[in-house]
């Protein structure tokens, strides 16, 4: 049960790579114009709310450990194979548990934290503070190139641009685009950045299940009535077992 607690928790972002850093400045141009938020819905009583929240984690808890009895995953994170395998099932977790992915969950972020946000340069700014927190790093040098074409616009209309300008932000959106064009970022891409994404993080999941497993033996071994015992080799572990 632990070792599947484990593997449901890991959804923070692990790996930053260029793939990574292509979907997240891809993705942000779609929400950059500034949108009516959707209509707030009744609230719920304290106590309703806190069952409702309770039920819904504890059948989508349920049904990924459901998935992962069945499903064979192979700890080992220098196997091309195995590393598919392994986002493979953790997809079909996802998506019978109703869950994020990691894209899904930058792109649920950047709209909440951005909905409410008037001008562009603090929209910039926070895309930035959501890229640090979510453990991304720009190796190819996005942010620069989008808040110097921010610079250049706002030196043009001599006064911050604000995200309801419609005449001044197509303007920006329009550089945003040639900066997209230079990084070779293409929006019919994103399915292909998406999985590369899922493909890294499964296999620095797989990497820290590997650690962990072996770290586990390794304390097991120590106790008197192991010492004789071998150390497993994690590949050959079955996370079955432990469920």
């Amino acid at each position: 049960m632990a070792m599947a607690a484990r593997l449901l928790s890991r959804s923070k972002q692990l790996y930053a790579g260029r793939s990574v850093f292509q979907y997240e400045h891809a993705v942000p141009v779609r929400y950059f114009a500034k949108e009516a938020a959707p209509p707030s819905q009744t609230p719920l009583k304290g106590d309703e709310m806190l069952k409702g929240i309770f039920y819904e984690v504890k059948n989508k808890f349920e049904t990924a450990l459901g998935i992962l009895r069945t499903e064979k995953i192979t700890i080992d994170p220098d196997d091309p194979a195995a590393v598919s395998q392994y986002s493979k099932v953790m997809k079909t977790v996802r998506e019978k548990a109703d869950l994020f992915s990691e894209s899904q969950r930058i792109k649920y972020t950047i709209q909440q934290r951005t909905q409410d946000i008037p001008d562009a340069r603090t929209y910039l700014l926070t895309l930035q503070e959501i890229r640090v927190k979510s453990g991304l790093t720009d190796d190819i040098g996005a942010e620069t190139m989008m808040m110097e074409a921010l610079d250049k616009v706002e030196k043009d209309i001599k006064k911050p641009l604000l995200r309801s300008d419609k005449k001044n932000m197509a303007i920006l959106l329009a550089e945003f685009d040639k900066i997209n064009k230079k990084l070779g970022i293409r929006k019919e891409d994103l399915p292909k950045y998406e999985e590369e994404l899922e493909l890294k993080i499964a296999k620095v999941q797989l990497q820290e299940l590997k650690k962990d497993a072996m770290e586990a033996m390794d304390t097991q071994l120590k106790r008197e009535e192991f010492k004789d015992e071998e150390m497993v080799d994690v590949k050959q572990l079955d996370i079955r077992n432990f469920i």
